[in-house]
């Protein structure tokens, strides 16, 4: 038997998993034998693990997030209204699934987007495919897709990715081109697909922020009655990590 004729093949055959451990038995200093069947499930779930971890970087690269955020550092220890057991639960993203809304609503600097895109990490962990927006950006190029005619491509993009997030919804006002363009992604993707807005407008204010109150109504109505709700309340972690490096650097004694 050739090893390195082997090792080769797995390579030309892109099972680069299979390769690295079969590489890692073969240099390995252990006197362990492996048998049959324990050399084959060694390299299978070295191969499935390489897969995995591919396809993750690859969804988390292509979501756009703004920064890395992963679920299992979420900082529950902060005071700022989050229900540990209520968002654990969420970790599963049966949610997606179902096609089910997520809401985290709070004031600025609380870590809603932080939350948001760390639901985003762990969809794409789990598989999913997600698209990261900044609201103001999105309806900005939104417009530009219509002057250029790529428009309807990009939002039937939007409207089949199993997980949205519209980050920071209602900062801005929205515009006639922007009101129905949200509506139309909405409508898309009711039912089918789910979506995560953060936002710091109380729901009741959404309709102020839409304008139009027909339009308001049919987008509130196709997110809100079923949405998960996560609100946020407390001090800008901003300002609390300002007040840890304060009391860390007053702890450091003087020389």
């Amino acid at each position: 038997m050739n090893n390195a004729a082997t090792l080769e093949k797995l390579k030309a055959l892109k099972l680069y998993g299979m390769e690295r451990a079969f590489r890692g038995i073969l240099e390995s200093s252990q006197d362990r034998v492996f048998g049959a069947d324990e050399l084959v499930a060694h390299v299978t779930d070295a191969e499935w693990d390489d897969r995995h971890n591919r396809k993750t970087r690859r969804l988390t690269k292509a979501a756009g997030f703004r920064t890395r955020a992963a679920f299992p550092e979420v900082d529950f220890a902060i005071e700022r209204g989050l229900d540990r057991n209520a968002f654990m639960r969420l970790s599963d993203c049966s949610w997606i699934a179902a096609g089910k809304n997520v809401v985290i609503s709070g004031p600025t600097g609380v870590g809603k987007s932080y939350l948001s895109q760390a639901l985003g990490s762990q969809a794409c962990g789990l598989g999913y495919r997600t698209a990261y927006f900044n609201c103001s950006k999105l309806f900005q190029t939104l417009k530009e897709k219509r002057s250029t005619g790529g428009y309807q491509r990009f939002i039937g993009r939007i409207a089949r990715t199993p997980l949205l997030i519209l980050d920071d919804f209602g900062l801005v006002p929205l515009d006639a081109q922007d009101r129905l363009a949200l509506l139309e992604i909405v409508e898309d993707r009711l039912g089918h697909h789910a979506s995560i807005i953060s936002t710091q407008i109380p729901v009741a204010q959404w309709f102020d922020v839409i304008g139009d109150p027909t339009i308001a109504d049919a987008v509130c109505d196709r997110i809100v009655p079923q949405a998960i709700r996560i609100p946020l309340s407390g001090m800008s972690m901003r300002a609390i990590q300002g007040q840890r490096e304060q009391s860390a650097a007053c702890a450091i004694p003087a020389t």
